[in-house]
């Protein structure tokens, strides 16, 4: 069955999204990446609920969403200058901030750890909410764990159902990729997940070179387990273009990055930036996918981009999603 989906331009909509987080529910809510599945931070219960709906392990850890800046210290004790220099520059917007935790954060948002991810959406309907709300919204993305992330509303209407108590309808997301998470725990910093703020931008604001950290078992942030943001079909990266790469048999869909002229014989051809720009290509990436996925193929081939800027972003999602199956944990699949 359907979720209730009602408009996020509505201001009764929010509020009684607010009111659903408020007694202990779950709100799907759009922000500029993707759509977040969200609960109050502070009730242990309905965080609970969050990793029940997703089967999401309880070893992932959750950001934490802010209405602004000005509320950081009710998750984080933090002093340290560089985050107000971030958040001044990129938030609102698709930075996560890795830091100190404070106690009163239930130990079920960080698995455990003593950091908490943080950040400020951009998309009015979630500031909105959060603010009406009147508490930080613990909020993965509201899609079953290790698929593809939900774009739209009826994406995690078809996705999630009525496990979700509302779900806030906003339009398509503008950013379509998850949020780059910078760990400002560490010396040096470094980025645990590529996302809609490129590297380039970060090492300009901080001054310094940035490492991405690779896969890991035990993920100090979402999105760093091997396999994840994955089709049921299987995926698999071109090396170059598709017309320099003979079609293997079978019902076989490509994802295109650019204009292509190799479609011939293709089930299904995908193409993610018309007009060739890596904003477009990264909004588009996972609705394309999913139709792709829901197309009855054998096999997804994905054209690989150059890795600058947003590009760094699509080809992390291609590679977790044509990483084995079974990879890390079956429960992603």
């Amino acid at each position: 069955m359907s979720p209730r989906i009602l408009s996020a331009a509505d201001p009764a909509a929010i509020a009684e999204a607010a009111a659903v987080l408020r007694r202990g529910g779950l709100v799907a809510f759009p922000t500029e990446t993707v759509y977040g599945l969200g609960a109050d931070a502070f009730d242990p219960r309905a965080v609970a609920r969050v990793f029940e709906v997703k089967a999401r392990p309880s070893f992932d850890p959750l950001i934490v969403h802010l209405a602004s800046a000005g509320e950081l210290a009710r998750v984080s004790p933090t002093d340290d200058p560089r985050v107000s220099a971030l958040a001044a520059r990129f938030w609102p917007g698709p930075l996560t901030l890795v830091l100190p935790r404070q106690p009163e954060v239930p130990d079920l948002v960080t698995s455990g750890l003593d950091t908490v991810g943080v950040r400020v959406p951009a998309h009015p309907a979630a500031h909105a909410l959060i603010a009406a709300a009147g508490t930080p919204v613990a909020a993965p993305s509201a899609n079953p764990f290790g698929y593809v992330s939900p774009t739209t509303a009826a994406h995690v209407a078809e996705l999630l159902g009525r496990s979700v108590d509302l779900v806030l309808d906003g339009g398509p997301c503008r950013v379509g990729v998850e949020s780059t998470i910078l760990s400002l725990a560490t010396w040096p910093p470094v980025i645990l997940r590529p996302g809609g703020v490129p590297r380039e931008d970060l090492e300009d604001a901080l001054g310094l070179s940035l490492e991405v950290a690779g896969p890991a078992e035990r993920p100090l942030a979402p999105g760093q387990l091997l396999k994840h943001y994955a089709t049921r079909t299987p995926l698999r990266i071109l090396r170059g273009p598709a017309g320099h790469t003979p079609r293997p048999p079978g019902r076989v869909g490509l994802l295109a990055y650019g204009p292509t002229t190799a479609a011939a014989g293709y089930a299904v051809v995908e193409v993610l930036a018309p007009d060739a720009s890596p904003a477009t290509a990264a909004a588009n990436l996972f609705a394309a996918l999913r139709r792709l996925d829901a197309s009855g193929l054998d096999l997804i081939l994905a054209e690989p981009c150059d890795e600058a800027g947003l590009g760094h972003a699509i080809m992390d999602r291609l590679r977790r999603a044509s990483a084995p199956r079974g990879a890390d944990d079956d429960s992603q699949s």
